[in-house]
């Protein structure tokens, strides 16, 4: 008989992971919002719903203090089965509001017009009660690849009738600096604006920045491929293994899991060497669209929040520290546009 399949109770501690994704871009427009918060009425901010705790920055609290804040969870399709999401039997989202009081909480799925609608009721409410001559103006925030630009997108869909007006795509800093004002109300009339993700300058907490990385607010360049789908592939086996079952029985050997996957998907090299690499990424990419589970990946519990941000505090580095990561960072990312541009190309 089999023994049974006992899942990794922790992930290892991996020294050679990045913790810092500061780039100069999110310093400028972070330098911006600021200069701009005074012309402000309502900042709508937005975290995933898969990360409710990690893609939380701080610096948003300290730099745009003074203004009434809209939390929007977004992403909920991604991070929440039919019957809703639970974790410890417990339903998440009462929970996840009353961390946040007496600031007001919505959650957003981009793809379900009803929870747009709630987003352009309460930004008119908070216009009607401004009662501006020349409109309401309002800064849309985040971490990098939150979803800002796709709900700017949907509430301009919801409250005017049109089409596209910021750029998104699947990797973070598509948006790179703070765009014109968009209108998303004609009654009352609000103009939004779109801002840069900002990023923390460094990640005390090694599985914070795993997290990130994994639901895409960080570049797939940071941290390797194969690191990332180790990381998920713990995470799906504390979940439920059941989820990859089509490929492989439970397993806590990625190299195990990855192998028999380019098999099944025909991600072969010659000779039938399994492409790991290209793997890792396809099972990345099925993550993140929800083919691959869909569960909230930090703790959600009545002290979840407080216990959080005293263990980031308790772990923040000295300055002389954050100086040397974001050096060792900005060195890194010059080396490889350099190796980039340099590399044969091939005819």
């Amino acid at each position: 008989m089999a023994s049974e399949f006992v899942p990794r109770a922790a992930f290892p501690v991996l020294n050679n992971v990045s913790r810092s994704y500061f780039l100069g871009h999110h310093k400028a427009g972070l330098d911006k919002m600021k200069q701009m918060i005074q012309n402000v009425d309502l900042i709508i901010e937005c975290r995933d719903y898969r990360v409710p705790l990690s893609s939380t920055n701080p610096m948003f609290e300290q730099s745009l203090a003074g203004r009434e804040r809209l939390v929007v969870f977004t992403k909920r399709d991604l991070g929440k089965g039919n019957d809703g999401a639970r974790v410890g039997g417990l339903l998440a989202e009462p929970i996840m509001k009353k961390w946040l009081e007496p600031s007001h909480v919505l959650f957003s799925d981009h793809k379900s017009p009803g929870t747009t609608k709630k987003i352009i009721e309460y930004t008119r409410k908070s216009a009607r009660i401004t009662d501006s001559l020349v409109g309401s103006r309002m800064l849309i925030v985040g971490m990098p690849n939150v979803g800002k630009s796709s709900l700017l997108n949907a509430l301009r869909r919801e409250g005017v009738g049109k089409g596209k007006a910021a750029i998104t795509g699947g990797q973070p800093g598509i948006t790179r600096k703070i765009g014109t004002t968009v209108k998303i109300s004609e009654d009352p009339v609000i103009y939004l604006l779109d801002t840069p993700g900002v990023f923390i300058p460094y990640v005390p907490n090694l599985e914070t920045m795993l997290k990130l990385a994994l639901v895409g607010c960080v570049k797939d360049t940071v941290i390797p491929l194969t690191t990332l789908a180790d990381y998920l592939l713990y995470r799906l086996n504390l979940h439920d293994p059941r989820i990859y079952a089509k490929y492989s029985p439970p397993t806590n050997d990625i190299l195990e899991l990855l192998t028999a996957m380019a098999k099944a998907t025909g991600r072969l090299a010659k000779g039938g060497v399994p492409e790991l690499e290209g793997t890792a990424m396809w099972l990345l990419g099925r993550y993140r669209a929800g083919e691959m589970g869909k569960f909230i990946l930090d703790d959600v519990s009545k002290d979840a929040y407080e216990n959080w941000k005293k263990a980031e505090s308790e772990a923040e580095p000295s300055a002389s520290a954050l100086r040397r990561e974001a050096k060792r960072e900005r060195l890194r990312v010059s080396k490889a546009k350099y190796e980039s541009k340099n590399s044969p190309s091939v005819e």
